[in-house]
């Protein structure tokens, strides 16, 4: 506290000096004439950024962000010479100048570090907030205040067992492992990215090899971080005996899903793009999480499978090892009708929809002798399952309509012949009366 009680008593002599205020004021001045000069230059800055895309993006919005602090400086670095000139006290503008130049190298590589990672609302509305306290932590280092106050941080402690426990100690433990998480996920999505380049490996070993090196990233960054803050890592023996109880007990489906979703990547079973049926829902794989697949049907409806699920029950995938997939379109003729002219014309309205492949070739088989009418197939193939076989099938029988219409082919209702094997019951007979009888 004694450190604290120094600090304090050193702020308020300077405040009660003329030469304090001087000073402020013409670092409020300098900053304010940065602000008015900030706001023309940046609509000409903007101007050059409609059209911009890639690294003339980044570096028109690097440039945004630079401009306040280089302003600043342009304007404050006169004004303290001309302090130094007249001999006139200027030790707040010489702290100024390093603050701002910290500032605009901070803002540079926080907005760096934002772009390597997905944009987020939050992420991007932290930046200032991160900005802000690491320039404050740069204010007391050049003031010559940041020791005193990371000595009253320390005196902040409690001791729990053997182990204390400071502020100090907490904050330096927070920020190690944000930082070594924040190197950790950047390295994870520049191999990521680099991974995802590359022609020679297929989608599912990409979502593997991506996961894989995230976890492994991500696991070593926390083990650095406990280990620079001076945490004994065979301390986290109890920690690993408790997860292994809490996996015993409650754990289980999440470490299973965890692990079925690297089986999936390594056996490349299902990978992104696939058309699946599991159970009753249909749709193509968007993603493959660690904990679950993202399936979106024809509705545009996403839906979150476990991968476990996909381990342990049946999986339908329709482009496993080919995309190309057969739709059969029944149709009955009456039996007056003869069935090779109706399958020369089914066979031409083959490809009345646009989807239909060449290859291979449509084909129609004579199935069955039915209750109704002769039972044709026509065989046609797709090779866009994604899109349904709705518009396929309506296009096809539209033509077969028509083309039968014309031809005089006649599509049979159901039909049922009723054969009486014997004569009226006799009580029924006796007591229908004749013309004679009347």
């Amino acid at each position: 506290m004694e450190k604290f009680d120094e600090i304090t008593a050193a702020v308020w002599l300077s405040v009660q000096q003329l030469d304090f205020w001087w000073q402020l004021l013409a670092l409020a001045f300098a900053l304010l004439l940065a602000s008015l000069t900030n706001r023309r230059l940046q609509l000409l800055v903007a101007a050059q950024n409609i059209r911009g895309t890639g690294l003339r993006h980044v570096a028109v919005r690097s440039i945004q962000r630079l401009l306040w602090p280089l302003t600043a400086l342009a304007i404050l670095v006169p004004v303290k010479i001309i302090f130094e000139m007249n001999d006139l006290p200027a030790q707040i503008l010489a702290i100024a100048v390093p603050v701002l130049v910290a500032l605009a190298v901070i803002r540079l590589v926080v907005y760096i570090l934002r772009k390597a990672f997905s944009v987020s609302p939050l992420l991007k509305s932290s930046e200032n907030l991160l900005a802000g306290i690491i320039w404050f932590g740069v204010l007391l280092h050049l003031a010559g205040w940041l020791p005193g106050v990371l000595a009253v941080l320390d005196s902040l402690a409690t001791t729990v067992g053997e182990t204390r426990i400071s502020v100090l100690a907490v904050i330096k433990l927070v920020f190690m492992i944000a930082l070594a998480f924040t190197l950790a996920i950047w390295l994870a999505e520049f191999i990521s990215q680099r991974v995802q380049r590359s022609a020679h490996i297929s989608p599912s070993m990409q979502v593997g090899f991506a996961k894989f090196s995230k976890f492994l990233l991500i696991t070593i960054a926390f083990l650095v971080a406990l280990n620079a803050v001076g945490i004994n890592l065979s301390s986290l023996a109890v920690f690993g005996g408790a997860l292994g109880v809490g996996l015993g007990f409650g754990l289980q489906r999440i470490a299973s899903n965890f692990i079925s979703g690297f089986i999936l990547v390594f056996d490349r079973s299902i990978k992104p793009g696939d058309i699946i049926t599991v159970g009753d829902k249909f749709g193509w794989v968007e993603q493959l999480n660690a904990r679950y697949v993202v399936v979106r049907n024809r509705e545009g409806v996403d839906t979150l499978i476990p991968n476990e699920n996909l381990i342990t029950s049946e999986v339908i995938n329709w482009s496993y090892a080919d995309r190309n997939v057969r739709i059969i379109v029944r149709v009955q003729i009456s039996y007056e009708d003869d069935p090779e002219q109706a399958m020369a014309l089914m066979l031409a309205c083959a490809f009345s929809s646009p989807r239909v492949l060449k290859t291979p070739e449509p084909t129609v088989r004579l199935i069955e002798f039915a209750d109704s009418g002769i039972e044709l197939q026509l065989r046609v193939w797709i090779e866009d399952m994604e899109k349904g076989t709705g518009a396929v099938k309506s296009d096809i029988n539209l033509a077969i309509w028509r083309t039968f219409k014309e031809n005089n082919i006649t599509i049979p209702y159901p039909q049922r012949d009723l054969h009486i094997k014997s004569g009226w019951p006799t009580a029924a007979v006796d007591t229908v009366k004749t013309p004679e009888q009347d």
